[in-house]
């Protein structure tokens, strides 16, 4: 990565700054039609009311959660690549409970429950590949499946009923190569649980999209600290100072769809309101150098025509680039999806960046029964060309509890990004225990996101 210049700029004071309809300005000035979907969504009308601090921390809060919340709703598990064959699988585990999610002999994706029927001993470990389910204690044996293939003296079982003997399941199903799972028999269909974000990503190619990159690691937090930490922008001045240069931070504009899908824009190639002095040459320079995520990254190796904003430059720089790598033609992409920060959530913990090439997903799981642990997953999605075979995934990347995400060197400039918001996370934990006020204020825009995060989650715990 080519690092941006140490260049100081004057720092605005940031008391009112912020304009939530710059993005729509920038809208405007698109010499391609928009889609409608970028517009601003209806007013969510949640309100201002504070949040109890124990929600981050209390055991019992957890409790309610794992009761309430987490076994009714559609959870994030993999990718379709990650499995591409029969017998190939991966371990999700959420609380005490614990799923298999394998590919079987006629390409269908089932989630079996992670434990032997006999004594209860869970059947896999970890994700990898078998030819069968095998129990490791008495060796009883399920096919891929989930049918009974060998009950070891079978003479002694004679209570069983046929079909007690199969592996139960979970709801499977997928969107855009994504699987999730769900627990609940007669939860909505996960298409309709999506809400939008179908209509709203179906020109982006993600059924040709594959997995460049997956990185892990366990964060000492609550598990919805660690998706806060991306549900805005307004952050960006206090703890990505170095990004400034290229992002448009507190003019961010934050959409609630429903109780499910919410979504940030954050301009891009624009510099923040909170400095001055910036041109548009270091503009172009830092954000290709330093985003993590558009086409090139050697910012030095480029000049800006005169003439030219550094928005236009990047947005053609990419809408070439990832038109060669996908083999589709992007002439009517809009700038702001070549290269613009749109996020994208869905309840409880999914999230996923829009645009055309270098969708950044994020997810956190709470680390079983520990309220102030979770594990933390950040991938990057490429695309492929049409006709040609799907590349395999790669493995994941476990970091250890002391290593940094800047340290996993597939994540390029993305690392130290998310390094300066883990950081955070473990003070956060310990201010809101240490809070004299009980509560967590929350501003009525830009942490909208936020509000209607806990307002979804406080409708599983009330049921």
């Amino acid at each position: 990565m080519n690092a941006p210049c140490a260049i100081q700029h004057p720092r605005v004071s940031p008391e009112n700054l912020g304009d939530p309809a710059t993005f729509q300005r920038l809208l405007a000035q698109e010499k391609v039609p928009v889609p409608a979907f970028l517009k601003p969504a209806p007013a969510a009308g949640l309100g201002d009311a504070d949040l109890a601090v124990d929600r981050y921390f209390s055991a019992d809060f957890h409790r309610r959660e794992m009761a309430g919340m987490w076994p009714r709703v559609w959870q994030f598990v993999g990718r379709d690549e990650a499995i591409p064959n029969a017998g190939d699988h991966l371990v999700y585990d959420i609380g005490d409970r614990s799923v298999i999610v394998m590919r079987g002999e006629d390409g269908v994706v089932r989630g079996f429950g992670n434990s032997c029927l006999h004594r209860g001993i869970a059947l896999r470990p970890e994700g990898g590949h078998v030819e069968q389910l095998r129990c490791p204690f008495h060796g009883f044996t399920w096919d891929l499946a989930g049918a009974m293939k060998s009950l070891p003296c079978s003479w002694d079982f004679k209570h069983l009923a046929p079909a007690r003997q199969d592996l139960p399941q979970v709801r499977v199903e997928t969107w855009a190569g994504f699987i999730f799972i769900n627990f609940d028999k007669d939860a909505e269909p996960l298409q309709s649980w999506l809400g939008v974000m179908p209509a709203h990503f179906a020109d982006y190619g993600l059924d040709r999209a594959t997995t460049l990159l997956h990185v892990r690691k366990r964060i000492p937090c609550n598990w919805k600290l660690a998706q806060e930490a991306f549900f805005e922008s307004f952050h960006v001045r206090a703890t990505h100072p170095h990004i400034m240069t290229f992002t448009d931070d507190v003019d961010s504009q934050y959409d609630v769809f429903s109780d499910n899908v919410a979504r940030c824009i954050t301009p891009m190639s624009i510099a923040s309101p909170n400095l001055s002095g910036v041109t548009e040459a270091e503009v172009m320079r830092d954000c290709i150098a330093a985003s993590g995520r558009m086409s090139d990254a050697n910012g030095a190796a480029h000049q800006l025509p005169a003439g030219m904003t550094a928005r236009e430059y990047i947005g053609e720089m990419n809408r070439e680039a990832y038109a060669a790598a996908s083999g589709v033609d992007l002439s009517q992409a809009t700038l702001a999806e070549l290269q613009d920060a749109i996020l994208y959530s869905a309840f409880p913990n999914f999230q996923i960046w829009a645009g055309y090439c270098g969708n950044i997903v994020y997810r956190a799981i709470p680390d079983g029964q520990n309220p102030e642990s979770c594990i933390y997953d950040v991938m990057v999605l490429g695309r492929h060309k049409a006709g040609e075979a799907r590349p395999a995934a790669p493995a994941v990347h476990w970091l250890s509890d002391d290593e940094p995400f800047s340290s996993a060197p597939e994540l390029g400039a993305l690392g130290p990004v998310l390094d300066q918001d883990m950081r955070n996370l473990p003070h956060m934990t310990r201010g809101l225990k240490a809070s004299l006020t009980g509560v967590v204020t929350l501003a009525s825009y830009q942490e909208l996101r936020i509000r209607a995060h806990h307002h979804t989650l406080d409708k599983y715990l009330a049921d």
